[in-house]
């Protein structure tokens, strides 16, 4: 059985908690800088996590907007289906929880469809982040609506219009 190893990196809006093992990523959540001692922090990233955490700070400084990793998350069968097509949102859009149900395939899919986009274990690497309610209001958000404000604004920051 492969070991299960855990690193955390510091992001702008908090510690990233990132647990794999060489057969890839599980999870990416996201914690309170108070959640963590420093300690934690500083230790050496174990080498199957190290290009998340590259990936991670490369998303950051505004060098990446997709993810290539390999990810092994745990959920049924119908979570992965919502979680892959989450992947399909492109970089600075966001998709509502009812176009995402239609895109499944089932309208009717709504509720279930927000619940698995809710229950994501991979923060940020499966962007839920860009998922809205039908009104643009920013519903639903595992991490604090603040995070998901925070994310939306980075991937598509406001252009500073000339006044001339």
């Amino acid at each position: 059985m492969l070991k299960t190893e855990t690193t955390y990196y510091k992001t702008p809006i908090g510690i990233a908690k990132i647990i794999g093992d060489t057969n890839g990523i599980q999870s990416v959540s996201v914690l309170n800088d108070d959640e963590i001692s420093q300690e934690l922090l500083h230790q050496k990233t174990p080498e199957c996590l190290q290009d998340c955490v590259l990936q991670l700070q490369e998303y950051f400084n505004g060098k990446r907007a997709s993810f290539n990793l390999t990810v092994n998350p745990k959920g049924t069968s119908f979570q992965k289906k919502v979680w892959k097509s989450l992947l399909d949102i492109p970089y600075g859009k966001t998709r509502t929880y009812l176009q995402q149900s239609k895109f499944l395939g089932d309208v009717k899919a709504i509720r279930a469809v927000a619940s698995a986009n809710g229950k994501n274990p991979l923060w940020i690497v499966i962007p839920c982040h860009r998922v809205i309610g039908s009104d643009g209001s920013l519903t639903g958000y595992a991490g604090g609506i603040w995070r998901k404000k925070w994310l939306l604004a980075h991937e598509n920051p406001v252009k500073q219009q000339s006044l001339f």
